[in-house]
């Protein structure tokens, strides 16, 4: 496969070269032609009044994120000390060999090796795990080893998808659109979407498919289909997710994709003063070869790739961020008081108080993800024995990408702009990533070149874990085969040149219709399954009692015999 992508980059290289009369316009208007009628559908406004309209789409996104809240009793609050202590590995034993083996009547099991047990490859795989000693580079399991991938391995892949380009662009779009107090509806859009991750994770993983080879397939294309089918909606649940693994292609190619190509096409064009209406179009053909050599690698070498990038930039971007706060201090409370101001007067922009609340909810689950079901497919390869284990973990994952590095560049904008120096608020930007550097620029010089590398680096880390995202629903549908496999790659790699020569625009448009398509399906089979979450989660807690009683026991038999 390697020698056959590489061979049509190869070919196609000097035809894309050769066409430079089909320029930036003429792309997006052939874009714009036949992908609007999916965006209206996506966003079509309801009205309720003749001031307020509001796109059906997010009412089902905030309407599910509210009733998993209140069903699951808070849980994006309740579960968060739990998140941590599992995150941390507090609970990994009980995880791989279940609480009733080691914490059950004998109190703290005696009798149990944890060095020599397998971890949880039987209840994966079966008595033996298959192909072991092999490296298969279309799992995300070492195959060397026992068991698959720790709840910590998979919150950073999941997040090496979700931070990035929306935390950095995307915020400053809201601004620009939403005034300050699109941060605050951001903000609310991130703890919402806490338990709606919780919720979509959890399934991930107890309705996950392995195949012989020890590949696993998870994420909603399954929990619809198995999970619906268990409740006696079998023909339901396959429509649902016939529609989920078409959407989540599109969004692989849109949000995943195409976005992220642009944006950071856009900021090297601009650091580098490049003339001419190709430039973007010379950027997308490098980009789309230096994925082509990594997506070629697999799901391996996709996460080898990612846990090295994403810290390393993220940690430099928050580090930059907190920087700049801590040198204004002074003024992150001035801030603070102009989003709130601004979530509930609107201050005359962007159509009052609903159009700022639709811009942050809109920018800020574009930024998590939560509810879109993506992430369910990342988390549904870790180890543990108990699903509601992973789904804990993953409502972290809203308050990392949204609540606190979403608000960061949101201060950060707002209190280097207090006067009005590089943007005003009610005016549409066409480019977010250039406001976000213009506001680092102010306080640490040159710092745009920095943000500039960090762009390209996040695209790239978004891109080969979206072409995963997408791989998994392509397979779903065609089924497995290398064949099968190239024509989604080579697919994949020409969305990479389009996103990077067309206007931000029909980019952003069709971005956010793709992944905001993900999020009907998804949400409806969610609600559908919403008791057996429930069960799960008791099931897991009553684990975690189980092991802290033990060890209560355990602690104070020691203190009586001492």
């Amino acid at each position: 496969m390697k020698k056959r992508l590489l061979s049509f980059l190869a070919l196609i290289l000097p035809v894309l070269t050769f066409a430079q009369e089909t320029t930036s316009e003429k792309i997006d208007a052939v874009f714009t032609k036949y992908t609007g009628w999916f965006v209206d559908a996506i966003f079509y406004e309801i009205p309720f009044s003749e001031t307020y309209k509001i796109p059906w789409v997010l009412i089902v996104l905030i309407g599910g994120a509210l009733y998993f809240t209140i069903y699951f009793k808070f849980i994006n609050v309740t579960g968060f000390r739990t998140a941590i202590k599992v995150v941390r590995g507090q609970y990994e034993d009980i995880e791989k060999h279940g609480a009733d083996k080691l914490y059950g009547d004998d109190g703290i099991a005696t009798n149990v090796n944890l060095d020599d047990t397998k971890s949880n490859a039987d209840t994966l795989y079966g008595d033996s795990t298959p192909n072991e000693g092999e490296d298969l580079i279309e799992t995300i399991r070492d195959e060397g080893a026992d068991g698959e991938v720790s709840h910590f391995q998979a919150l950073t892949a999941a997040v090496s998808a979700t931070v990035g380009l929306g935390n950095i662009a995307g915020v400053a779009v809201a601004l620009s659109i939403g005034g300050p107090g699109a941060t605050f509806w951001m903000i609310v859009a991130g703890l919402l979407g806490m338990a709606s991750k919780f919720a979509e994770c959890t399934l991930g993983v107890k309705y996950r498919d392995v195949g012989e080879d020890g590949t696993v397939y998870g994420g909603p294309m399954y929990y619809l289909t198995k999970g619906l089918k268990s409740k006696g909606m079998g023909g339901f649940g396959k429509v649902l997710a016939v529609l989920f693994a078409i959407f989540v292609i599109g969004g692989s190619f849109g949000g995943g994709n195409m976005f992220q190509a642009n944006q950071a096409a856009a900021q090297f064009v601009k650091l580098f003063e490049l003339e001419g209406g190709n430039a973007g179009l010379y950027f997308g053909i490098v980009m789309a070869i230096l994925v082509a050599i990594v997506i070629i690698g697999g799901i391996k070498r996709i996460a080898k790739v990612t846990e090295k990038v994403v810290p390393f930039m993220a940690g430099i971007y928050v580090l930059a961020a907190l920087i700049i706060l801590g040198a204004n201090f002074t003024l992150i409370d001035d801030a603070f008081a102009l989003i709130y101001e601004g979530a509930f007067s609107g201050l005359g922009i962007a159509g009052g108080l609903v159009g700022v609340m639709i811009q942050g909810i809109r920018r800020g689950a574009f930024s998590n993800e939560a509810g879109v079901g993506s992430a369910a497919i990342a988390h549904s390869a870790v180890r543990t024995k108990y699903p509601a284990s992973e789904g804990i973990v993953a409502l972290l994952e809203p308050f990392v990408d949204t609540v606190v590095i979403c608000t960061m560049t949101a201060l950060v904008i707002v209190i280097t702009n207090f006067d009005g120096s590089f943007m005003e608020y009610g005016v549409e930007i066409t480019e977010g990533v250039e406001i976000t550097a213009q506001a680092f620029d102010s306080v640490i010089p040159h710092f745009s070149v920095v943000l500039t590398i960090a762009v390209i680096l996040f695209a790239f880390s978004t891109m080969i874990s979206w072409s995963y995202y997408g791989m998994q629903g392509w397979v779903f549908l065609f089924g497995k085969g290398k064949t099968s496999d190239l024509v989604y790659k080579i697919l994949f790699l020409l969305f990479v040149v389009v996103g990077a020569s067309i206007s931000l625009g029909a980019v952003i448009n069709f971005s956010d219709a793709m992944i905001f398509a993900m999020v009907v399906p998804n949400i409806i089979g969610v609600i559908l399954l919403s008791p057996i979450i429930k069960k799960e989660l008791n099931r897991y807690y009553k684990a975690i009692a189980v092991k802290d009683d033990a060890i209560e026991e355990g602690a104070e038999d020691l203190n009586e015999h001492l």
